[in-house]
């Protein structure tokens, strides 16, 4: 890979982790209105962004860069590697930082769950979430990029440095 083709894969993963994060801040936001009837404030950040939704798009698309003509494949990944991603990052937090972020054992269709960490429902949502990035929501920012690689640099780099900031911020003030 050539430096021009790195730089342009960095920028394509700060806006698609962003993206993610929003996305995962929005299906928390229903679900948890959905399970107790009121609208809550997901994640640790300030902003409307939850980053293990990132870091979970990041690991489908570097794990299924080569299959993406396989969907059920693109399913199958997407749902046990981010649902070990979840699994591990639920015991970690709580285990050596005391915190308990998640706890599926008091939500609704919490069936096969993990300590609370992981359930069936979590582990096929990532595997639903893998399909509609992959295949909804990386085709239009690729295309964004192609069409516009300037403006696309700068709205990455903008809001996967908010993003970033918010991170930083939030761990610091805690």
């Amino acid at each position: 890979m050539n430096k021009e083709s790195f730089k342009k894969l960095v920028f394509k993963l700060m806006l698609t982790y962003v993206i993610a994060g929003i996305i995962g801040f929005i299906y928390e936001t229903i679900c948890v209105f959905i399970n107790d009837g009121v609208f809550a404030k997901r994640g640790t950040t300030f902003g409307p962004w939850i980053p293990i939704y990132g870091f979970g798009c990041l690991l489908i698309y570097f794990l299924t860069i080569k299959i993406h003509n396989k969907p059920w494949l693109v399913f199958l990944i997407g749902a046990l590697s981010c649902g070990l991603l979840e699994l591990a990052s639920g015991f970690v937090l709580d285990k050596f930082f005391h915190m308990r972020l998640w706890d599926y054992s008091l939500v609704m269709l919490n069936w096969g769950n993990l300590n609370g960490y992981i359930c069936v429902r979590s582990v096929v949502t990532w595997g639903l979430f893998g399909l509609i990035f992959i295949y909804a929501i990386l085709p239009p920012v690729e295309k964004f990029q192609d069409k516009h690689p300037k403006a696309f640099k700068i709205v990455s780099l903008s809001l996967f440095s908010l993003f970033v900031l918010d991170i930083i911020l939030g761990l610091s003030l805690k």
